[in-house]
């Protein structure tokens, strides 16, 4: 029996408590199926809040992390006559990636665009098709219009930056370290509010002028969320998609946005969440394929640049997990199984 090495956590608890590295059977792939030799798989924050159950779902236990992989296709099951032995795809919506080989449906796999290297298509599929996504068909962010963003030295802070600067309009940057104001200058963002020292309701004024800003996509959530949502303009949109600021927060009183009744009622203002494993299940095929396909030509003209990130020999995934949630820890840790 061929076996595999995955990284797996048996029950709810902080991942550097529960996670440890297991021998596996290798799977077979079943008709329309195809099985995947991970190459490349990253760490998210969003995998060790699953751990610790304090994301969007919580899986079955015993489960294997991870939301996104490259790889290699090593065995196709009958039926499928679209993907090749040897063929080089990044898999779409699919979970349980820390692990050596992956076994899924042919429909959620593309092939790699030629001249893509692994450490960009492991991570094209989560935080730079969130941008893409954030900023065309959820708010339809047009060239000239500003768009407000916060977390925006994030990966995904990074793409709608450079989405800003592709596309034409202006991105209004959030930030909370003075430290991190230059980098975002740097990127091509248009303005910087920095919340260590800067009321972030009076800087969007005098930023953005008498009109203020329609559109907001949020990430911290808590008392960012809601300072952002009383900066909008009558009539803004601001859509929630993470929430930074609760993480690590066990009170329920601490898990909320509290916004401004008044400023909500009276400026017909919008609020509303977005959330990326729901779109992949509940989008409808075309405009699923559509924010992928372009989300995979922007990186291949360039116009979107994924950081590159930290290969991690599976053997040393304690490294990868403390790594993904260090602060300036590099770019993102990303599991290989081979050297």
């Amino acid at each position: 029996m061929r076996t595999m090495r995955s990284i797996v956590a048996d029950t709810l608890g902080e991942p550097s408590e529960v996670l440890h590295l297991q021998t596996r059977p290798v799977p077979e792939p079943g008709p329309g199926q195809v099985r995947i030799r991970v190459a490349a798989a990253p760490v998210h924050a969003s995998d060790l809040h699953t751990i610790r159950g304090r994301y969007g779902f919580i899986p079955e236990f015993p489960t294997v992390p991870g939301i996104e992989s490259v790889g290699v296709i090593d065995e196709i099951g009958s039926g499928t006559d679209s993907l090749t032995v040897g063929q080089r795809v990044i898999t779409v919506g699919v979970r349980t990636t820390w692990q050596e080989y992956v076994v899924t449906d042919a429909e959620r796999v593309l092939p790699v665009p030629v001249g893509m290297s692994n450490s960009t298509a492991a991570q094209i599929l989560t935080n730079p098709l969130t941008a893409v996504i954030l900023t065309g068909a959820e708010l339809d962010v047009r060239q000239g219009e500003w768009l407000l963003q916060t977390a925006a030295g994030s990966t995904v802070g990074q793409s709608v930056i450079q989405l800003g600067a592709h596309v034409g309009f202006q991105t209004l940057n959030v930030v909370r370290r003075r430290s991190a104001v230059e980098d975002i200058l740097a990127w091509g963002g248009t303005a910087v509010i920095c919340t260590e020292d800067e009321d972030l309701r009076e800087r969007v004024a005098d930023i953005a002028g008498h009109d203020g800003v329609s559109k907001a996509i949020d990430c911290v959530s808590g008392q960012v969320g809601a300072d952002v949502s009383h900066a909008l303009a009558p009539h803004g949109e601001l859509i929630v998609y993470g929430a930074l600021s609760t993480h690590r927060q066990t009170d329920p009183d601490k898990l909320t946005i509290p916004i401004f009744a008044r400023s909500l009622i009276y400026e017909t203002k919008t609020v509303r969440g977005s959330w990326l494993l729901r779109w992949f299940t509940e989008a409808p095929k075309d405009r699923m394929a559509a924010a992928i396909d372009r989300t995979l030509q922007l990186a291949d003209t360039g116009a979107l640049r994924v950081p590159e990130g930290q290969p991690i020999l599976v053997e040393k995934f304690s490294e990868a997990i403390y790594l993904a949630e260090a602060p300036a820890h590099g770019g993102k840790p990303l599991l290989v199984f081979e050297p």
